[in-house]
């Protein structure tokens, strides 16, 4: 018999609420995925504000669950278990969301189980993919994280190759794009206007791409660092800052970075699918440069649809249906925010 998991995310600025359906035969059916966003309150600041982003989690919980229930066509009595991230991210935001599990698994009299939001990240994959390979290679680019993981099993089985020892992948584009003049958050933005750009226009650097430098590592500090230097420079000469030209070829040495390392860690390792997720998935020139190069490796390559790669409540409740499928322990009620929760601890 199959059976639906409700899953919640609030681990920063997006509110989600997920319903999915675990299958007998351990496939995972995405039934609604709703989403509610509190990036406009932060953008005049720069960057996302805990407070902020706490308050409105506690406003939007329960408005996106019902409508997630809505559209899906469910009520709350058919929930058979809740996922929530306990983590990381940014304790307050967290503990809104650990909170309303709780209080939703109580009142229900269902299990309840403390999830990854990296872990996520992974696992979303499955709803428009199917099943992963065992074992397949996971590229995590966020605004908070960039890390590569070798995926045994996504419901405890993640070991850490590399991960960024300064700034993420998408901490580059928000800092960049106020260089720039470009709003916040600095993805999109930067994105729509390297399309207009030319790549090679600039050289920045790659950063750990030395002979010394560990392998599977990322460092974006010192891209940052020189692209503000290139354009203040321009600005003393009087010049004009291309804009798009900084951009795109800002943007081609990121994604350059992290499709190298990437390829490279698969053919090292012998793994044959590479999934990218995270928000910066979503970028038109990593998910191309990705294609060309996983294609030129015989690299089997899993991108989910830009929705999927934003923090949403799908990917726990995806999450969630792997964990209660693998018959794991539930969390209990006494469960608590871990915000530096290690990707290796898929459950709490």
């Amino acid at each position: 018999m199959s059976r639906i998991v409700m899953g919640i995310e609030s681990s920063c600025d997006e509110t989600g609420v997920g319903l999915v359906r675990l299958h007998d035969d351990g496939t995972v059916e995405l039934l609604a995925d709703e989403v509610a966003s509190s990036v406009e309150q932060h953008a005049r600041f720069g960057g996302v504000v805990p407070e902020v982003a706490s308050r409105a989690h506690l406003e939007a919980m329960v408005p996106t669950a019902n409508r997630a229930f809505a559209a899906a066509g469910l009520e709350l009595s058919d929930v058979d278990a809740i996922a929530v991230t306990a983590g990381p991210g940014l304790a307050g935001a967290l503990l809104v969301g650990v909170a309303a599990a709780k209080a939703y698994a109580a009142s229900l009299d269902v299990p309840l189980y403390g999830v990854n939001h990296l872990a996520g990240h992974i696992a979303v994959d499955t709803l428009q993919h199917g099943p992963l390979p065992s074992p397949c290679l996971a590229l995590l680019v966020s605004g908070g994280h960039t890390q590569l993981l070798r995926v045994d099993d996504v419901a405890g089985g993640i070991t850490e190759l590399g991960s960024t020892v300064d700034d993420a992948a998408g901490e580059a584009y928000d800092k960049v794009a106020r260089v720039l003049g470009l709003p916040y958050p600095g993805g999109p933005p930067i994105d729509r206007a390297a399309r207009e750009g030319d790549p090679a226009a600039i050289d920045f650097p790659r950063g750990m791409t030395g002979p010394r430098d560990p392998k599977f590592d990322f460092s974006f500090s010192g891209l940052k660092t020189a692209v503000a230097r290139w354009v203040e420079a321009a600005e003393r000469r009087g010049e004009e800052v291309p804009v798009a030209d900084v951009a795109a070829s800002f943007q081609e040495a990121v994604a350059d970075v992290l499709t190298a390392k990437a390829v490279r860690a698969a053919t090292e390792l012998g793994i044959g699918t590479l999934v990218i997720s995270g928000g910066v998935a979503a970028n038109s020139r990593l998910s191309a440069l990705a294609a060309q190069r996983c294609a030129e490796a015989g690299i089997e390559l899993r991108v989910p649809r830009p929705r999927l790669c934003t923090d949403n409540g799908a990917m726990i409740a995806a999450l969630g249906a792997h964990v209660l499928a693998s018959g794991a322990k539930p969390s209990g009620l006494d469960i608590s925010a871990h915000p530096a929760l290690p990707v290796e601890t898929v459950t709490v």
